[in-house]
């Protein structure tokens, strides 16, 4: 379980930032061909946020991609930073490459490795599941 604190966090040009007053939970990630293109790396981190997320500033240069009605990413259309995901048509989560400072969780584990890219090397030891964990929850 994530810890209850203000989190702040910014996209890449700092022009859109954010604060998660509560905790972020249910952190992971993912190594699936559809995290590493919209993150633009080895696979995604991201926590789902407990409590409120309140854009700071920027919120006029967010613009969502759905991957399906009401599901899908945020990211800044200025730099191109992926904020966070919807579910349902609300904030999810947010990537923890966007947090500024220790956002208070560690990664427990990684998804979907059955399909991560040949040249990625997961380091740590948190547990390794080849699609999604036992009951599903990514």
């Amino acid at each position: 379980k994530g810890r209850c604190v203000t989190i702040s966090g910014e996209c890449f040009c700092g022009r859109v930032k954010y604060e998660v007053r509560g905790s972020l939970e249910n952190a992971r990630s993912c190594h699936c061909s559809r995290c590493r293109k919209a993150f633009s790396g080895a696979g995604s981190a991201y926590a789902e946020v407990r409590g409120e997320l309140v854009w700071t500033s920027g919120e006029e240069a967010l613009t969502v991609y759905e991957t399906g009605p009401g599901w899908g990413l945020c990211f800044c259309r200025v730099c191109g930073s992926t904020l966070g995901g919807l579910a349902s048509g609300k904030i999810h989560g947010i990537t923890l490459g966007t947090v500024n400072g220790d956002p208070g969780v560690v990664l427990p584990r990684h998804i979907f490795v059955g399909s991560k890219a040949p040249w990625d090397e997961i380091g740590g030891n948190a547990p390794r599941f080849e699609a999604a964990p036992p009951g599903g929850e990514a």
